[in-house]
C-alpha cells in the first residue's frame, strides 16, 4: 500500500463523497478548518464573527483614545472624555480588554484632560 505525503499511513477523508484521496480533498469548496462535527463548524463561524466584532470595537476605542490624547483644546477634550471612558468601560465589561487596563487608561486620560 502506497503512503501519502500528508503523513505516514494517514489519508484525508471527505464526508460528502465518502471517498479517501491520498493527495487531499477533491471538494469544490475550500474547507479551511479541520472540524469533524457540525457543532464544531458552527463554533468556528461564531468565533470568527465575534472576533471581527470585538476587533472593530477595540480598534474604534483605540482611535478615540488616540484622538483624545492628541487634542489640545480643553473644552473639546472635556466633551470627549466621558464618551471615551464609556467606550473603555464597555470593552472591559465584555472582556475585550482587562478591567484594570481600562481603569489605567481612564486615569491617564483624566490627567491629560485636567492638565489642558
Amino acid at each position: 500500500m502506497a503512503r501519502s505525503s500528508s503523513g505516514p499511513g494517514r489519508r484525508p477523508f471527505t464526508a460528502e463523497t465518502r471517498v479517501r484521496f491520498p493527495y487531499g480533498s477533491q471538494l469544490k469548496t475550500k474547507i479551511k478548518d479541520m472540524a469533524n462535527h457540525k457543532s464544531a463548524l458552527k463554533r468556528i463561524r461564531q468565533t470568527a464573527k465575534r472576533a471581527a466584532h470585538n476587533r472593530y470595537y477595540h480598534k474604534t476605542t483605540r482611535n478615540a483614545v488616540r484622538k483624545l490624547r492628541g487634542t489640545t483644546d480643553a473644552g473639546e477634550a472635556a466633551e470627549m472624555f466621558p464618551r471615551v471612558a464609556s467606550m473603555l468601560d464597555k470593552l472591559a465589561k465584555r472582556n475585550i480588554i482587562h478591567k484594570k487596563k481600562a481603569s489605567n487608561l481612564k486615569s491617564s486620560l483624566a490627567k491629560h484632560v485636567a492638565a489642558l
